[in-house]
């Protein structure tokens, strides 16, 4: 035991966060597949009269009821759904008919191309404009972040997607039309990563690039302006009280550049932004069911959509699961970012 105990210690800081979050990350998700299992049941419809219609008879109901094994109890469903994600089967969907794998595979690039654009702006404008404002503390751009802070808030984003449409696309015309993440006459990029973007520049179809860059942009400045005002006033409180700091004043009485003061104050101020940073990341995933809506994305929050609206428990279930993993690695990865952005924080 006591060897066992040396090995661990002596293993690298980020391998030690690693195993420890992965101990844990299996209870973690069988709570969320138990939790979710049955809170779905608990939503109206019958899968089978809506596959079926209105008009359907009782004996048509049941007889579909029991190939989707709806008769059954609660816990068996519960456990054959056990049986089949530990296979990796999510089941499939009552309303593509289609394996819920491959529809989330199909659908996950889109949605991930869309959150990271708009996690990258958010990073960059949220932090640009909170370190101007200390900076060059009273003037325009600190006092439009005050205001920008305030409104940030309080404005949902699908009236903010719903601006942006109205006076970007239809009184100026300066942006594409929100149907899509690539114009309908042009074929998509060939598949390497999923990512219209990347994919097209890779296999050098620069009309590709240029529609799906353009359908991006709406989208993206949507979920930024939502997400970046909680990101510049935090970085904005945090940054300020280390810029303000007694050692900041010795490194600038010592003579060192305004911009090496800058960029040490930034260092120490990021543990907590990596924090938010990564919040902001997971909830953008269920951020983006609306925003992907109202453009017609094609991605997983669409696919959510659909799937309550159609009582598709598979769907959703499968959707609520990859959710879930996708923010337990996110909160991972900020764990191990804090070794690199402050070593004295203890995992």
């Amino acid at each position: 035991m006591r060897a066992l105990i040396t090995y661990w210690r002596r293993l690298p800081r980020s391998a030690r966060i690693i195993l420890s979050r992965l101990s844990i990350l299996i209870p973690q998700m069988f709570g969320v597949m138990f939790a979710t299992f049955f809170l779905i049941r608990l939503l109206p419809g019958d899968p089978a009269l809506l596959l079926l219609g209105n008009m359907a008879t009782p004996e048509a109901i049941v007889s579909l009821r029991e190939r989707l094994g709806l008769n059954d109890s609660i816990w068996v469903q519960f456990v054959r759904y056990l049986d089949n994600v530990a296979h990796g089967d999510l089941g499939t969907s009552i309303f593509t008919s289609n394996p819920v794998l491959q529809d989330l595979l199909e659908r996950a690039p889109a949605t991930l191309e869309l959150i990271c654009w708009a996690m990258l702006a958010t990073v960059i404008i949220g932090v640009a404009v909170a370190v101007t404002a200390v900076v060059r503390r009273g003037g325009a751009v600190d006092r439009a972040s005050r205001i920008y802070g305030l409104a940030a808030g309080a404005i949902p984003d699908f009236w903010v997607a719903l601006l942006l449409i109205y006076f970007l696309f239809y009184l100026l015309g300066v942006a594409p039309a929100p149907f899509g993440r690539i114009d309908a006459l042009l074929p998509p990029p060939n598949r390497i990563t999923g990512f219209y973007i990347i994919d097209s520049l890779l296999t050098g179809n620069w009309d590709a690039f240029i529609s799906s860059a353009g359908r991006l942009v709406l989208p993206v400045l949507t979920l930024t302006i939502v997400n970046a005002g909680a990101l510049m006033k935090l970085t904005r409180t945090v940054f300020g009280d280390v810029y303000r700091s007694d050692f900041i004043r010795h490194a600038r009485a010592s003579g060192l550049p305004e911009s090496v003061i800058v960029r040490s104050a930034l260092r120490n101020s990021l543990p907590p932004i990596i924090t938010l940073v990564g919040f902001l990341f997971g909830f953008l995933l269920g951020a983006a069911v609306l925003v992907e809506t109202l453009f017609a994305w094609g991605g997983l929050g669409q696919y959510a959509v659909q799937a309550v609206v159609n009582s598709d428990y598979p769907a959703l279930q499968g959707f609520v699961l990859v959710a879930a993993a996708f923010i337990l690695l996110v909160y991972m990865t900020v764990d191990i970012l804090y070794e690199f952005a402050d070593p004295r924080i203890k995992v």
